[in-house]
């Protein structure tokens, strides 16, 4: 095979881009950081780009922002409101298509459930899904209204969620009746029962409908998503937090046999990933990104939550296991 002889510049010029580019992020930090920043909404622009304070690290301080209107709102206002936002394929062959209009209303609707189950900002909220649309637009809910979420991995045990939990002190938890995985349907809700009952901080166990099972049920802690969703508000006003807010929670396997938990701020983390995606994706419009992780792993927070939604990006979602 022939190889084609490029001028110097024409070979290189990529990666002397790369280099120009960090070069000038390690001369002036502070300038590169707030020029990518802008690149996003904020509700009220930052007072001091980076508090250094080793070993702590405060980015965009004073600033305000919503991740959720980042995701969401913004795309609406423009041509994307009918753009795909997420094409959804389940195991058993279901798909869905959303479009950004469709995430805007479904992440509103279930926003306002949160707020009427008593969800307030700063409280925390453990997520124990199967990779199905719910799944991001609980995210994104929660962080529309300044709550923390943690994504408990749908294959954990009850254990496993239970130290999770409880280590937040989360208010709400969510699953689902069951997971297909591997032609197999997991008792989410049976596994999340006895979790539960480890964690008396949990106020309400909502469950999404998703492979039709009779699950057990314990009235006046449990709710169907679904029935809430009925009389669920059409808009909620995405609140303002501070950059360094918490967005979310997120714990290692831990190799000590306890789970660490891992704080994420809201500024710093999008304007990182809104970055990172562009420049390592190299993301374009027409763009259709399928990152194979689950959104149980912060791989999957970033590259098919936070980072491909904050562009505008289409998003596939797989719920079974890829291979």
């Amino acid at each position: 095979m022939s190889q084609v002889s490029l001028p110097f510049e024409s070979r290189y010029w990529p990666l002397k881009k790369f280099f120009d580019v960090y070069e000038r992020s390690i001369r002036e930090p502070e300038e590169f950081w707030a020029e990518e920043a802008r690149k996003l909404d904020w509700d009220k622009t930052w007072d001091k780009v980076l508090e250094w304070k080793p070993p702590f690290a405060r980015w965009f301080v004073g600033g305000q922002l919503n991740a959720s209107y980042i995701c969401v709102d913004r795309h609406v206002k423009t041509w994307r409101r009918s753009k795909v936002a997420i094409y959804w394929e389940g195991e058993t062959g279901e798909t869905r298509v959303c479009s950004y209009s469709t995430l805007f209303r479904n992440v509103n609707h279930i926003a306002s459930v949160l707020k009427e189950l008593g969800v307030d900002k700063g409280d925390r909220v453990a997520l124990y899904l199967p990779m199905i649309p719910e799944l991001p637009y609980l995210m994104l809910a929660c962080a529309r209204i300044g709550a923390v979420h943690t994504v408990i991995f749908s294959g954990f045990s009850a254990q496993a969620i239970a130290d999770r939990v409880n280590d937040i002190q989360a208010k709400i938890a969510v699953t689902a009746d069951g997971a297909y995985r591997r032609g197999k349907i997991i008792p989410l809700k049976e596994i999340t029962d006895e979790a539960v009952k480890l964690c008396p901080s949990v106020e309400k166990v909502i469950v999404v409908k998703r492979t039709g099972e009779a699950v057990p049920w314990t009235e006046g802690r449990d709710v169907w998503l679904s029935s809430m969703l009925d009389g669920a508000e059409s808009f909620v006003a995405p609140e303002p937090v501070e950059s360094t807010h918490p967005l979310y929670i997120l714990y290692t396997s831990g190799t000590t046999g306890k789970p660490k938990g891992i704080v994420h701020s809201t500024g710093g983390y999008l304007v990182f990933n809104h970055s990172a995606y562009e420049w390592v994706f190299d993301i374009k419009e027409e763009s259709v990104f399928w990152c194979t992780a689950d959104v149980g792993w912060v791989t999957g927070h970033s590259s098919i939550v936070y980072a491909p939604l904050s562009h505008g990006a289409a998003i596939v979602l797989y719920e079974g296991a890829p291979d």
